[in-house]
């Protein structure tokens, strides 16, 4: 068994299929199955069910995974670190953010990292709650990830580092069913049409808690896409909750963005492995330190 076959399995995993790794590979299908047979015979076990041209992950090859993740990882800060040692001028940091923080602060965090360092590239990868996020992290996945949560989760084999808050607004169409510059009270709600995140986000959880104080909102659509909300704010199919993040871009577009009272908040948080990190990521936790979100 050698890092080559892991990195290989892995792909297998992550395309979800032996062709499409092949071609993220820019390798030859066939040439991919022989390896991945050849752990298999090395590790002793099948590391795939093979259905028709369909492969699932058996127990042994589940169990694989992580320890996988975590040795290709390893060679990999490895190669980083001594690359480093002529200065920092090539490398790569993966990062899994939540959309909302996909938004800002990763947006101001990415330009700041990549002007002090331009010779660094950054792999940005989509969780769309806290809890996927650190899962991200914690199983080599990814070195870093942004997270915003109404409060931070318990991180298990993972650093957190806060970086702040990020408020919350209501976006609303023009011309109603709100003034332009109206501070919205939570009974100021009642009634509403409603567009909701998919549950574990903050703002669907805030949405529940207004509900929850008695307040009846028509929850309208659900959606995963937080780039599908505002047009269908702005399309008049109701109003939503989102970070402040989108103000800028909804206001661009012609929404309102009101303040709520009482105000909410999200907690952001930048997660790290507590395994060694790369020179690229230290590098970036480095610039993420001297930036908070009020």
């Amino acid at each position: 068994m050698d890092a080559r076959q892991l990195a290989y399995f892995l792909a297998v995993v992550d395309h979800g299929g032996v062709h499409r790794a092949a071609a993220a590979l820019y390798l030859a299908q066939p040439s991919l199955s022989q390896a991945i047979r050849a752990l298999e015979r090395d590790l002793g076990q099948d590391l795939f069910h093979r259905a028709g041209r369909r492969l699932v992950l058996t127990d042994a090859g589940r169990a694989l995974v992580e320890p996988a993740r975590q040795v290709v990882r390893d060679l990999d800060i490895a190669r980083a670190s001594v690359a480093a040692t002529a200065g920092l001028a090539v490398g790569r940091v993966e990062i899994a953010a939540m959309p909302s923080q996909a938004v800002q602060p990763l947006s101001d965090l990415v330009t700041a990292f990549t002007t002090r360092h331009p010779g660094l590239t950054v792999t940005i990868r989509a969780a769309f709650t806290a809890p996927e996020v650190l899962e991200l992290v914690r199983t080599g996945v990814t070195e870093l990830g942004l997270l915003g949560a109404t409060r931070l989760p318990p991180a298990v084999d993972v650093r957190l580092t806060p970086l702040g808050r990020q408020r919350f607004v209501l976006i609303a169409p023009a011309g109603g069913p709100f003034r332009p510059g109206q501070v919205v009270r939570a009974e100021d709600l009642a009634g509403q049409r409603i567009v909701v995140g998919q549950t574990g986000t903050g703002m669907r959880r805030l949405v529940e808690e207004i509900r929850a104080a008695g307040v009846e909102l028509t929850e309208v659509v659900e959606t995963e896409h937080r780039e599908a909300i505002l047009p269908l704010v702005l399309g008049g199919v109701g109003v939503a909750v989102l970070a402040d993040s989108w103000a800028e871009l909804a206001r661009r577009a012609g929404a309102l963005v009101l303040d709520l009272e009482p105000p909410a908040h999200l907690e952001l948080a930048l997660a790290s492995r507590q395994a060694p990190l790369s020179p690229a990521a230290t590098a970036f936790l480095a610039v993420a330190a001297e930036s908070t979100v009020d």
